[in-house]
């Protein structure tokens, strides 16, 4: 069946994420089947590609979806179905496209067709009011498809939120917030109560009284909900806490993949050229179309490679390769007829996996093709010694010369933003003569994004203090050669994310306690509550632990980010997860997964 194939890789983890796709994969079928009959979806194209990951094509086709579209602006072509559903995010630009399609429409054909809007999650007042004024709120069947967390994988979850950073932190819009609220009651509806609840950050602190409120004003004052949970506890963090993990370049073999070449929902888009076979019978038109791959953990081969530093990519490689080569050629040993049965019911297999290595191959060395130009190293080293509390008080050549060479706007303010928060702000002339060079070079529109960027902290004037400078020798966050080799560090980085170590100790030491004068660094208000009293007994909708040889079962921790999560940073966590002494298993939750690029670019002002 198609439906369990989809979760396979969901349901790997102590946490059964395929629990989320297999909810929110009903309750969108379950309003489909309102609309009885032949039906055509048009869809907002943000929300396309997340639902695609509960619920395929596919399996929309056999509840009797005839047809797809994006909800862009412009006509449709005549459709000759009864029922005629929009699903969108409640946002006044999308109710303006739906007002259009249905007066076009009408004025068009005089088919019956009845128009359905779906609100992703939640509905609008604003929006329905909207509708009203366009004089088509009587012609629509309004409902709710409350799908408000993706599963990517066992161990990750988003919300898939547009730009919550920048409508929280710049345009003073909570809509982020309570969406991340109702996001944490729909994990404990679906997996139970989460007995500890610990936060950094005005956005955690934001998150945790609305979730409060909630509970109380639906349920008294216990929260919905099973409760014995099969997750420890929560851990919230607001992005605003760690800049500098978003702005430092990704160097694990998911995170360059996400920075060179972009991860949309667990897909990535490459030229096509160095997947071309020998046999290809046209192969310079084949050299101009994009190969898109799927990137999760139901293939062997990317779950082994994800989370490697990229250095370690091609000895990683080379010995499956070897592998693969040694399994194949078995089959000139294979004597009785029962070897070879087996060798030949072993053999899709051995494709597939041969399949996967050209694959992978071809990926690698795109990569490499960018990390060998001494663009990439120098920028790296660069961000090295920003890390390390090098140079970080004057004007960096480095950037200057980038200026001049006029390179994209992005990769310059991600650098001067790493130095900014690596230096806990910059020298007041230093910061004065970044501004005027990118406004004389790029514009005068750039002064809006450097306005946007000083309101959230992210460019400011140095103070007495080195906040940076004292987390960085504290928590450990960077390592040298020599350091990398002794603790063989779990990260194969020299640079430890800081909300990785905040994570750590919330595992190590079940709280807080040892590192308040961290906290206190640290801006925004601490979280550390209880939330029920109750005894943890059997835990639901987990992996049973009966078959578990430890004497422990291991504990789950779910890691919500507030404004964004990195690749490296999921890389990190499991890499905890998967030391020898490790006894916990952490679960990432985001409100999206995002790279340096996308952040800044979320808060620049652009035409």
């Amino acid at each position: 069946m198609k439906e369990s194939k989809m979760s396979t890789h969901l349901s790997g983890g102590r946490l059964n994420v395929a629990l989320v796709q297999e909810t929110m994969r009903k309750d969108l079928l379950n309003l489909l089947q309102l609309c009885e009959g032949p039906k055509v979806t048009i869809w907002d194209e943000w929300l396309a590609g997340p639902v695609g990951l509960v619920a395929q094509y596919a399996l929309l086709k056999e509840h009797e979806v005839t047809d797809m579209f994006p909800l862009r602006p412009g006509s449709l072509p005549t459709i000759s179905v009864k029922h005629i559903v929009f699903i969108a995010r409640p946002k006044l630009v999308l109710m303006d496209l739906v007002a259009d399609y249905i007066i076009s429409l009408r004025a068009k054909q005089n088919l019956p067709v009845e128009f359905h809007l779906f609100f992703v999650p939640r509905k609008s007042e604003l929006c329905e009011k909207h509708l009203t004024n366009r004089g088509i709120i009587n012609n629509l069947t309004i409902q709710e498809f409350k799908c408000d967390i993706f599963p990517f994988d066992s161990d990750v979850m988003s919300l898939e939120l547009q730009n919550d950073f920048r409508e929280n932190y710049l345009e003073g819009d909570p809509t982020c917030i309570y969406n991340a609220a109702q996001a944490i009651r729909t994990i404990q509806q679906l997996y139970g109560i989460i007995p500890r609840v610990f936060g950094k950050g005005t956005a955690a602190k934001q998150v945790w009284d609305l979730l409060c409120k909630l509970n109380k004003e639906e349920q008294g004052t216990e929260p919905k909900g099973s409760p014995t949970s099969c997750i420890d506890h929560l851990l919230l963090l607001d992005r605003a806490v760690d800049f500098t993990s978003v702005m430092a370049t990704q160097l694990t073999y998911e995170g360059l993949i996400d920075e060179l070449f972009g991860i949309k929902n667990s897909t990535a888009t490459f030229p096509e050229h160095k997947f071309i076979s020998p046999e290809d019978p046209t192969p310079e038109a084949t050299a101009r179309e994009k190969r898109r791959i799927i990137l999760n953990s139901s293939e062997e081969l990317f779950a082994e490679l994800r989370d490697c530093n990229f250095t370690a990519v091609g000895a990683a490689l080379s010995k499956k390769a070897h592998l693969i080569k040694t399994q194949l050629d078995e089959r000139h040993n294979e004597k009785s007829v029962q070897e070879i049965k087996q060798f030949v019911s072993r053999l899709p297999q051995m494709l597939a996996n041969k399949q996967s290595l050209a694959t992978h191959t071809a990926i690698a060395e795109y990569i490499k093709e960018t990390i060998d130009t001494f663009d990439f190293h120098d920028t790296v080293q660069c961000e090295e010694d920003f890390l390390n509390c090098v140079d970080n008080e004057k004007v960096c050549s480095f950037i200057e010369d980038l200026i001049a060479q006029k390179v994209p706007l992005t990769k310059i303010l991600r650098l001067i933003c790493l130095q900014c928060v690596t230096g806990s702000g910059l020298k007041p002339k230093v910061l004065e003569y970044y501004k005027k060079e990118l406004v004389q070079v790029y514009g005068l529109k750039t002064w809006l994004t450097l306005c946007n960027f000083e309101k959230c902290g992210l460019l400011k004037p140095q103070t007495g203090s080195r906040q940076y400078n004292v987390l960085r020798k504290t928590l450990h966050l960077t390592m040298d050669e020599s350091d990398l080799e002794r603790e063989k560090s779990y990260l194969s980085s020299k640079y430890t994310p800081l909300t990785v170590r905040l994570s750590e100790h919330i595992a190590k030491n079940k709280g807080w306690s040892g590192i308040q004068d961290v906290l206190n660094l640290l801006p925004g208000p601490t979280v550390d509550e209880l939330q029920t009293l109750q005894p943890r007994m059997a835990r639901r909708n987990s992996i049973s632990s009966d078959n578990s040889s430890s004497a422990e079962t291991p504990r789950v921790i779910l890691v919500f980010f507030l404004g964004g999560c990195t690749y490296n940073e999921i890389s990190a966590l499991r890499s905890i997860s998967q030391q020898e002494d490790s006894n916990v298993e952490f679960v990432i939750l985001t409100t999206k997964l995002i790279n340096g690029n996308t952040f800044v670019e979320s808060l620049m002002d652009i035409d």
